[in-house]
């Protein structure tokens, strides 16, 4: 489940998920490299959860948004939320 977003730093909550998600890859990156001190690693690793948290938030929101576009047999289309029911 989804971390509250509101208990997250004004800064991260601020960030699209794109620049959320570089800023997170920069961290995986550096902590990857194991050429920081633990001290560090500890303040990386804490950020880089709240990036994800931001991240999975963002994510869940936009699946909640997406929808699911219909055929019918006469050719029109519409459009209904993605119900996640495996309904094709």
């Amino acid at each position: 489940m989804a971390e509250d977003t509101r208990a997250l730093p004004e800064d991260v909550r601020a960030m699209s998920f794109e620049e959320a998600l570089g800023e997170l890859e920069k961290i995986v990156q550096r902590l990857e490299s194991g050429r920081v001190a633990l001290e560090d690693s500890i303040e990386l690793y804490t950020r880089g959860s709240q990036l994800r948290a931001h991240c999975e938030a963002k994510l869940k929101d936009a699946e909640a948004r997406i929808e699911k576009i219909l055929v019918a047999a006469d050719g029109s289309l519409s459009a209904q939320p993605l119900d996640g029911d495996g309904e094709k």
